[in-house]
């Protein structure tokens, strides 16, 4: 067991880093707003994957009972009324 390691952590100036407070704000901000635009646009692909998937069900004829075609058939409306709201809000902001 060596001796531990302690991280250099500062918010004061004389750290290893030479931008200010300010600008590593700013800088974290830009990155957290980018990874939350990353999950969304998966999130508009995993709908776009559950209308799809539930189309083919809901056209899928006697093999799929009617229970779970009709269940499919709304979940394909459903997903796609949410898939276009989320593209509005998405535009908004």
């Amino acid at each position: 067991m060596g001796t531990p390691i302690k991280p250099r952590l500062s918010v004061v100036p004389g750290g290893s880093d030479p931008r200010t407070v300010a600008d590593r704000i700013r800088h974290h901000q830009a990155e957290a707003r980018a990874l939350a635009n990353e999950l969304v646009t998966e999130l508009d692909k995993a709908l776009a994957d559950v209308a799809r998937l539930a189309a083919e069900i809901s056209d899928g004829g006697e093999v799929f009972a009617v229970g779970v075609r009709e269940i499919a058939r709304r979940l394909a409306e459903d997903t796609h009324a949410t898939a276009q709201m989320l593209a509005a809000v998405r535009c908004k902001s």
